[in-house]
C-alpha cells in the first residue's frame, strides 16, 4: 500500500513536468499562429473525493500553461476550467488517475 502512493507520487510528478513542457511547446506555437485561441470555460467533473486531492488537481491544471483553474466546487466534484483553446477532458487533467491513487 505504501510503496503504491509512493510510485503514484513519482508518476505524477514524472506526468506534471510532461504536461508543462507539452503545454508549453503548444502555447509557444499558438503565439507564433496568432489565431489559434479560442478561449472558453468547461466544467470538469472529477472522480476524485477529497478536497486534498480535488484542491492538488486545481492546482496541477493551473500549473500547466494555458489552462487555469476558476472554481472549485468540492460538494459536486466540478472544477471550472478557463482553457485558451477547446481540447478533449482528458488531455486537461491527464495526472488524475495518479493523484487518485496516491491520495485516496
Amino acid at each position: 500500500m505504501f510503496l503504491s502512493r509512493i510510485y503514484y507520487a513519482i508518476a505524477y510528478l514524472v506526468v506534471l513536468i510532461l504536461e508543462i513542457i507539452k503545454s508549453t511547446i503548444d502555447m509557444s506555437l499558438r503565439i507564433f499562429k496568432s489565431n489559434g485561441f479560442e478561449p472558453i470555460v468547461i466544467d470538469i467533473d472529477t472522480e476524485l473525493k477529497r478536497p486534498i486531492s480535488q484542491t492538488i488537481l486545481a492546482n496541477s491544471i493551473t500549473l500547466t500553461p494555458g489552462t487555469l483553474s476558476v472554481d472549485l466546487d468540492s460538494e459536486n466534484q466540478v472544477i471550472k476550467v478557463a482553457v485558451i483553446a477547446p481540447r478533449d477532458v482528458k488531455d486537461i487533467i491527464p495526472f488524475e488517475p495518479y493523484i487518485k491513487g496516491m491520495l485516496e
